[in-house]
């Protein structure tokens, strides 16, 4: 018998138990990461993913929630795996397929029976070996259910949600995060959907999960638009290079404009300005040519009135020596 797998991992947002996209069959199920380190309080990544770096020897605890939202009684699957970071996408072990870190991860609960509508808690506890080698892993912690037996089918449905598990392991302070945005392609579909594609290298030593906007002004007519949000899913492993893709409505215009970016992951951030012109549909257009922060109107302005100055000083200056030198003639 086959397996397809149906897999929507990373979800677990603090506000809310997350839940996966329903599937016809089974209706939905949630994960999420009820606690985090003290000292990343204000960062969006450890309030949905374990996110921390620890010494050889630790133990930590995370406490955790899933959630039964289909319409009836579930039994759920309470499971680490592997998962790795590769061509710039967090990577899903198949199945309960295991690696370094998922077996250093144990869970209170193995298994959880929700009847519709409730929710059970659960605790994972990370135990790192203390001969434990520096370095960067990754895991995924699942809460899985499977569809009901169909003999009339060849096709078994698991469908699984879960709260991925970033964790670097080393002696003192925790590696630096930092990245580097590139060249911006414009694009447009045969559709005539307008679409930028980011380039984007991680300069640090940590994975990346980039988020962020692009916004446009200085359009046509001084048109602005935005901000538009990238389409997350792009996750850089340290020293790999990929793109981050915003799409923006058909209606759009050409252009020219000036296109502001802004990414972060965490409290990494990075922004970079840049003129931009969209193709016409079914074409990728330009790279964009960056603008440095004298391209600023406003700088521009000043610095042309700075030049003006400066000219003024310098007739001023050629004056007084004019007027000195007949002077010193007469005498």
């Amino acid at each position: 018998m086959s397996l397809a797998l149906l897999c929507l991992a990373g979800l677990g947002l603090p506000a809310r138990a997350s839940a996966a996209e329903p599937d016809p069959d089974l209706g939905s199920i949630g994960i999420q990461l009820l606690e985090g380190p003290a000292d990343r309080r204000e960062d969006p990544r450890a309030r949905r993913y374990i996110v921390d770096h620890l010494p050889p020897g630790t133990v930590v605890k995370r406490q955790m929630l899933v959630a039964n939202k289909t319409d009836k009684r579930q039994e759920i699957e309470l499971y680490p795996a592997a998962a790795t970071v590769a061509d710039a996408r967090f990577q899903f072990g198949e199945g309960r397929t295991p690696n370094e870190l998922s077996s250093w991860i144990s869970l209170d609960r193995k298994k959880v029976e929700l009847e519709p509508g409730d929710e059970a808690r659960f605790r994972a506890t990370i135990t790192v070996p203390p001969a434990a080698p520096k370095g960067e892993r990754y895991a995924v912690i699942w809460a899985s259910i499977a569809s009901e037996a169909n003999p009339d089918a060849n096709v078994n449905k698991i469908h699984r949600v879960g709260v991925r598990t970033y964790l670097d392991i080393g002696i003192g302070g925790e590696p630096p995060s930092s990245f580097e945005i590139g060249d911006l392609v414009p694009a447009r579909d045969t559709l005539g959907v307008p679409s930028v594609r980011i380039a984007v290298k991680n300069t640090g030593e940590r994975a990346l999960d980039l988020t962020g906007s692009v916004t446009l002004s200085d359009g046509p007519a001084g048109m602005q638009a935005g901000p538009f949000d990238v389409v997350e899913g792009t996750t850089l492993a340290p020293g790999e290079s990929g793109t981050v893709l915003a799409t923006l409505p058909a209606e759009i215009p050409n252009g020219p404009w000036q296109i502001d970016v802004n990414l972060e992951s965490g409290q990494v951030k990075e922004s970079l300005s840049a003129r931009i012109t969209f193709p016409d549909p079914g074409r990728v257009g330009k790279p964009s040519s960056p603008l440095s922060r004298f391209d600023s109107p406003w700088v521009l302005a000043a610095a042309s009135l700075v030049g003006l100055i400066l000219i003024a000083v310098l007739v001023l200056l050629i004056r007084r020596r004019s007027r000195r030198h007949r002077y010193d003639m007469s005498a």
